[in-house]
């Protein structure tokens, strides 16, 4: 597909069936997820406030945002979803975040319908803006997206906050409105993905987080469910947090990391992932 955009790109591998999509939360992790043959990339706003030393509640900036997508869209290659939070304001603020992803590399974005400031979606607590409000937002955004293709993902927190009925009423809302796909934040399982597909028909996105509200659920599930695309969006990060709290309580124990040894990417893996030889230049991705 490398005559076409990104956005255009995301939509033809949807249109083949269920696409998982890990998360970066950085460059490098970035390759290392197309290395492996992913086809797409996920940029949490939670992650990037977490590498940041902040916690998810909606702290990072645009600009902070853009230059992480810059920097994932180059390393990968990749079609790249990115999380904009509630927008960064109102409406204008919208029309500017859909703009300046789209200029920094996206393919997508997911747009949330919290109240300024949020929180992560698997916790208690949350409050809603009116739905009208969600529906003017996710209007402006798909009628001033650059492109056509770039694709505009509704969230709503609405599971549990207020009811299962309301979210899918927003949904419904959201879609006329002009969102690509649903983001139906914190569903339980299986059987609630197909409740809300059966009632909310179209596109539908799956967060497949670690410790939250929703049960983990298979590819295989995903799949037959229909699902168009399916994140996983913190695992990665969670991943390398805990080698990284081993790997100092073994500095602490031991005076070295020698046992942590068996568990690091050597040097030449490293260079194998950058594509970079020593001696000679070295070429920048795309």
């Amino acid at each position: 597909m490398p005559n076409q955009s990104q956005a255009a790109n995301l939509r033809e591998l949807m249109s083949r069936g269920t696409v998982f999509v890990p998360g970066a939360f950085n460059a490098l992790v970035a390759r290392a997820i197309a290395r492996a043959g992913f086809h797409a990339t996920y940029i949490s706003g939670g992650a990037t406030a977490n590498v940041a030393g902040y916690p998810d509640i909606g702290l990072i900036t645009l600009t902070e945002m853009c230059r992480t997508i810059r920097e994932i869209s180059d390393a990968s290659g990749l079609p790249v979803i990115a999380d904009a939070d509630t927008g960064y304001g109102e409406i204008e603020c919208c029309i500017r975040t859909v703009i300046e992803y789209e200029r920094a590399g996206a393919a997508a974005l997911h747009l949330e319908d919290q109240v300024f400031p949020k929180r992560c979606g698997h916790l208690d607590g949350k409050d809603l803006i009116s739905a009208s409000a969600m529906a003017d937002k996710v209007a402006a955004m798909a009628t001033h997206r650059v492109s056509k293709d770039f694709v505009i993902i509704a969230r709503s927190d609405a599971r549990h906050v207020t009811s299962f009925e309301d979210m899918i009423a927003r949904a419904n809302l959201y879609r006329e409105a002009g969102a690509d796909m649903i983001f139906p934040e914190g569903l339980h399982d299986a059987g609630e993905f197909a409740r809300f597909m059966k009632a909310s028909p179209g596109k539908t996105l799956a967060n497949m987080t670690e410790f939250g509200k929703t049960k983990l659920i298979t590819r295989d599930e995903f799949t037959a469910l229909g699902v168009a695309i399916v994140i996983y969006p913190l695992s990665l990060m969670r991943m390398a947090m805990k080698a990284v709290d081993e790997g100092l309580q073994s500095l602490a124990r031991d005076g070295g990391f020698e046992s942590s040894l068996p568990r690091m990417q050597t040097r030449n893996e490293l260079y194998d992932l950058m594509s970079y030889s020593p001696g000679t230049q070295w070429n920048f991705p795309g």
